[in-house]
């Protein structure tokens, strides 16, 4: 018995574009007709969205819910919460937000993972998973207790190769122990997600420019500079070369360079896969010199109009598979509290309108196919995160997460958004929005209004599909 059917003459299916009935049924896709052939019973309700576009539920790869920042006091506090930014990518046409478990010294892998799920559970809007984060000298029991929790569906390992700044000493995982990480991915079937820059460059430049007297934050793209992404990415893959079956994840590719690496990996047959963020295709390291310049930044830094020209071409030729956010929510006064390359705060409120400016930026000026344009924002997320066919795709048996854009040109302003009081993608024309988001057959947002509950959304076991770990599978 259908409950809603969804009628649209443009719905994005993997093999294309069609006008079709969507039947749903409990929380799955029970069908896909001709428009106007499905029954329509007592209880059904019909959504009629021609003129408008049928995605799916978009999935952001790459989020930072309730992740430690410093106060403009000088205290702890933290980013917004997952209640928070869930609503947003809601409103946003994102149904679905991996985020992390950051396992610290002191703790166990699977005391990390219960302590972020009596945070996160009963208190997402949307449905959500989490890589595991690795840090510092690694004691020799974490392989093993890696190994534990990707069978239980935590499928992916997230690995920094620098401390990011001078302040964070401790975060960086050396080559030894990220060698026993990627035998455990190989043999358990897990994917490491990699924020590579090479270290030792990085804290170069940072005492370079601190003693020339050059540490404003507009520096920031010497510092976190494009050597650095080609040293790390291309070591980090040879190194995985060595463990056949391993498949690498680069989190927020930002240059040109790192675009090489990926791609020439991927020539050799090497399941490597590229990640970059909307903020580094639409802005460069000139904008750092823009009144509170700040509210662009996320590490690494913003690079050339050269570097964004090579992300652009990634998204067309898959050294590029997906685009994310970083997604760090929270207030102008926290995000503009450093001004030094030292103490930026890094991340980005861009979960809202990340699907709608991808849109923009890839349908309407660059003449992307529409399932191109899902593939990067939804569909392939899916694939190399062991969520497709469930999440990802309109199709028979799939969850029934829907987005359905409104090809009406709007301005963005902070003020109509749902993230925080600051956007750094204040007065953007985008040419779509989100007319309603539906979450597993529930319409979650419609009319500008919120109908998903703290309690609607659900973590989700993931498995990393073979083909994602045996060669370039997108």
């Amino acid at each position: 018995m259908l409950n809603l059917v969804l009628r649209s003459d443009q719905v994005v299916i993997p093999d294309g574009v069609i006008a079709a009935d969507i039947g749903i049924a409990g929380e799955r896709i029970a069908a896909i007709s001709a428009p106007g052939t499905l029954p329509l019973g007592e209880e059904a309700r019909l959504i009629d969205a021609r003129g408008k576009i049928v995605i799916p539920g978009g999935i952001d790869p790459h989020v930072h819910c309730s992740w430690p920042l410093p106060n403009p006091d000088g205290s702890w506090g933290a980013s917004d919460p997952p209640a928070v930014v869930s609503r947003a990518a809601l409103f946003g046409g994102t149904t679905t937000i991996v985020d992390f478990v950051r396992w610290t010294h002191g703790q166990t892998i699977p005391e990390a993972i219960e302590a972020r799920r009596a945070e996160w559970q009963g208190a997402c809007h949307c449905d959500y998973a989490w890589h595991i984060m690795v840090e510092g000298d690694l004691p020799p029991e974490i392989p093993g207790q890696l190994t534990e929790a990707i069978a239980d569906g935590h499928a992916s390992v997230k690995i920094f190769t620098t401390d990011v700044t001078p302040s964070r000493r401790g975060r960086m995982v050396r080559f030894g122990d990220i060698w026993e990480i990627f035998q455990v991915l190989a043999e358990a079937g897990g994917l490491g997600v990699i924020h590579a820059e090479d270290n030792d460059i990085v804290m170069h430049m940072y005492g370079k420019l601190i003693r020339e007297g050059r540490a404003g934050f507009e520096n920031m793209a010497e510092v976190h500079n494009t050597l650095s992404e080609d040293l790390s990415f291309r070591r980090v893959i040879r190194l995985a070369e060595t463990v056949p079956g391993t498949a690498l994840y680069m989190m927020h590719v930002s240059a040109a360079s790192g675009i090489s690496a990926i791609r020439e990996a991927r020539g050799r047959g090497l399941p490597i896969y590229g990640e970059t963020l909307h903020q580094y295709m639409l802005y460069s390291s000139a904008d750092y010199r823009r009144p509170d310049g700040q509210i662009f930044h996320t590490y690494p830094s913003l690079k050339s109009p050269r570097d964004q020209a090579a992300l652009w071409a990634g998204t067309r030729d898959g050294a590029i598979s997906s685009i994310a956010t970083d997604e760090i929510c929270c207030t102008l006064r926290k995000k503009t509290q450093g001004n030094r390359i030292d103490d930026t705060t890094g991340g980005n409120a861009g979960v809202e309108p990340r699907l709608a400016l991808m849109y923009t930026e890839m349908v309407t000026k660059r003449g992307y196919p529409l399932p191109h344009f899902v593939d990067l924002i939804s569909g392939n997320a899916a694939r190399l995160m062991g969520l497709y066919p469930r999440k990802g795709a309109i199709a028979v048996g799939a969850d029934a997460d829907f987005c359905i854009l409104d090809p009406t040109p709007r301005t963005l302003r902070a003020s109509e958004l749902h993230e925080t009081d600051y956007s750094p993608w204040e007065g953007h024309l985008v040419s779509a929005w989100p007319d309603m988001t539906i979450l597993r057959g529930k319409v979650a947002v419609e009319d500008g209004l919120l109908h998903a509950k703290l309690a609607d959304g659900k973590w989700l076991p993931r498995r990393i599909p073979d083909e994602v770990r045996t060669g370039p599978a997108l």
